[in-house]
């Protein structure tokens, strides 16, 4: 089985590293640096979720995918429309759609950053920002029916603004399961790995029984 770790916007493909040296028992892993998958196309949803889909579908064995944010949304995404090909979903912090005040404020944030904050996320400002405006009208919340593998949903305490996201996603997914990781916000790879490898561990050792 194939491991599918994908990072958020504002990270990259090492922000799982730590996580990662914690685990003792998941092998198999790979982290794809989402903005280098689009291979100069334009940043825009569209194309990062067509890339994704093509990093994934090119993967025979079956997929466990476990995604933060953005990363939680392009596997949302992916397990909607091919059912089949995921033997299990981690969701880490995922909005199940985009709310346009959230959205409004997230933007105004980033349009004041300076510009070489954003080279540690792997893509320009203006791509950043092209980025979040191709989003703000997702919406996943008429497809969740159609998850049918076990599904672990996580969430910091202190990201109190995918709280409800993360209530409503194990409401609505069949088999879905959440857990809530105590004194801990939003990048729970970054900020508390070691307790984020123990909720992954157990829930792997658990459906792999």
């Amino acid at each position: 089985m194939e491991y599918i770790f994908i990072h958020g916007s504002g990270q990259k493909s090492t922000s799982w590293n730590e996580t990662i040296s914690y685990l003792k028992n998941v092998k198999n892993i790979s982290c794809p640096n989402l903005f280098e998958l689009l291979d100069g196309k334009e940043a825009i949803y569209e194309n990062l979720y067509s890339a994704f889909v093509k990093y994934c579908n090119s993967i025979s064995e079956p997929i466990n995918l476990c995604g933060l944010s953005l990363g939680g949304i392009l596997a949302l995404n992916y397990v909607t429309d091919y059912p089949e090909k995921i033997k299990s979903l981690v969701l880490i912090c995922t909005p199940y759609k985009i709310q346009s005040i959230i959205y409004n404020i997230q933007m105004v944030i980033f349009r004041f950053l300076p510009k070489n904050i954003f080279n540690k996320f792997g893509l320009p400002k203006e791509d950043m920002l092209k980025l979040g405006n191709s989003m703000k009208k997702l919406d996943f919340s008429n497809k969740l029916q159609k998850i049918i593998c076990p599904t672990l949903v996580v969430c910091g305490s202190k990201d109190s603004v995918n709280i409800k996201s993360a209530k409503y996603l194990t409401k609505n997914i069949k088999n879905a399961i959440l857990k809530i990781i105590e004194n801990t916000g939003h990048v729970i790879n970054e900020e508390n790995p070691k307790e984020l490898a123990l909720k992954l561990e157990e829930y792997y050792n658990g459906i792999n029984k």
